[in-house]
């Protein structure tokens, strides 16, 4: 009997484990047979990786050609190559000579309207006339005209903030090439900063159940307050000072930073571990500024003589050589050391860039007032721009001059005093907006070092130096 398979030569065996990515092999006879696994147990070998699937190509940006190319141009470029030779492009030639309007003709308008001073006598002998009608005592008259004061510089404190905020959206905008600020809302996004101001007084009023009530909802008039105070011996041109103290730049630094019980108000009522250190950053940061900010004005009280912001703008009355102006800024060494100084700390006083670490929105969201929102919230934000302001008349009172004219030639000096003064503080608050969009972040152990061992150490030596001019010059 024959037998159908040879029992010497086995059939191979299959695998233990096949891997299905394999394919069949053509003969199964012919394929070698694989190796037994060790008795280690060695593993199988890894399966090859699966090849990547084809990149899908995006599709090419299209960009709007609405309002002629106005929001979005046609092709990308830099700034640099879409406005290399900007004077070759129509609509920049007509802005400038819009500018040039709007400057010149401010300028003529404040020539043909004079010094404001001249007019005060007159409102305050028609209030004294009304009221000795009326059979008032004179104290009604002096109430009176203190109120109208008060009102002129409460207002000015109030537009101010509001103007700002439209013009560092525009700066922005032109120093990164922001867009929209440039043509949404209307002429030149006028209406930007109206829309904020509906949204803020729509917005609820949200108070945190941790917090504590009355500590945040006094928070952010402890705030404003001193700031509205502050600007009361402000001069801003020819006798044009709410209250002209004797002692008016003590008096204001002093108000001033009074505002730092109030940030710490909101740190700590707010009930929130964030806002509490933003508060601490605040307050440690702003305390240590104040002292090189202070010591910086001592070279110009000891020039001036006097604590008085308008006999300090009267001492820096005249020209050199009938040309050069007389401003403490141009003292040689020490005018320049002192306006740095003074400079740099207000950038720190009014948490500005590159100084805002109290607000700090990349880890402390914003600082002492996170937990604010509507009108609460906007009362810091009108402080902020409120102390730029302020801060920008400190530096045209004690550096520039006050209202004096930069040159002593007949066109210049028929614009009155109060035009040359507001034309020098938008100057600095020009570069306060400028540092804004242009510099980084300091870390915070670095600010405080900057303070300390740069800033502190050279208004100290300043003030000698301020010494040894008055002693030898």
């Amino acid at each position: 009997m024959t037998k159908k398979h040879d029992n010497s030569e086995p059939a191979p065996k299959a695998p233990a484990t096949k891997q299905p990515s394999e394919p069949p092999a053509a003969n199964p006879a012919a394929a070698p047979a694989p190796a037994a696994p060790s008795s280690a147990g060695a593993a199988a070998p890894a399966a090859p990786k699966p090849a990547p699937p084809p990149k899908k190509e995006l599709p090419k940006p299209v960009f709007n050609p609405a309002y002629k190319g106005r929001l979005l141009t046609n092709d990308r470029y830099w700034p640099t190559q879409r406005w290399k030779h900007i004077w070759d492009v129509p609509g920049y030639k007509l802005s400038a000579a819009i500018l040039a309007f709007i400057v010149l003709g401010g300028l003529g308008a404040a020539a043909a309207i004079g010094e404001l001073s001249r007019w005060t006598p007159y409102l305050y002998d028609a209030i004294a006339k009304a009221v000795a009608g009326q059979g008032w005592p004179k104290l009604v008259t002096d109430v009176v005209w203190a109120a109208i004061k008060i009102l002129v510089v409460l207002h000015l404190i109030l537009v101010a903030p509001i103007f700002l905020v439209w013009w560092e959206r525009k700066i922005s905008a032109h120093i990164q090439s922001r867009l929209g600020p440039m043509y949404v809302g209307g002429w030149h996004g006028v209406l930007q900063t109206v829309a904020d101001g509906i949204k803020l007084l729509l917005k609820e009023d949200i108070t945190p159940v941790s917090a504590d009530k009355w500590v945040h909802r006094l928070a952010p008039l402890v705030v404003v307050a001193p700031c509205i105070l502050a600007f009361a011996p402000v001069s801003f041109g020819k006798e044009l000072s709410a209250a002209n103290l004797d002692v008016g730049a003590l008096y204001i630094f002093a108000v001033a930073g009074a505002s730092v019980i109030g940030i710490m108000m909101a740190g700590w009522g707010s009930g929130n571990k964030y806002s509490l250190l933003g508060g601490l950053r605040s307050a440690a940061q702003l305390v240590s500024y104040e002292l090189p900010r202070t010591f910086s004005i001592v070279p110009v009280l000891m020039f001036a003589g006097s604590l008085n912001l308008t006999r300090i703008a009267d001492a820096q009355a005249g020209y050199w050589a009938d040309v050069f102006p007389r401003w403490f800024i141009f003292y040689p060494v020490v005018g320049q050391i002192a306006f740095l100084t003074f400079l740099i700390a207000s950038v720190a006083e009014t948490n500005r860039i590159p100084f805002d670490l109290p607000e700090a929105e990349s880890e402390l969201v914003a600082g002492f007032h996170t937990e604010y929102a509507g009108m609460k919230f906007s009362l810091f934000f009108l402080a902020e721009y409120a102390y730029v302001f302020l801060a920008s008349c400190l530096a045209a009172a004690f550096f520039l001059g006050g209202g004096a004219s930069p040159f002593p030639w007949t066109p210049l000096t028929l614009v009155p005093s109060w035009a040359w003064f507001l034309g020098k503080v938008l100057f600095i608050v020009f570069c306060f907006l400028w540092f804004r969009w242009t510099f980084p972040r300091f870390r915070v152990d670095r600010v405080m070092d900057f303070n300390w061992k740069f800033l502190l150490p050279w208004s100290f030596a300043n003030i000698a130096l301020a010494g040894l001019y008055l002693l030898f010059i």
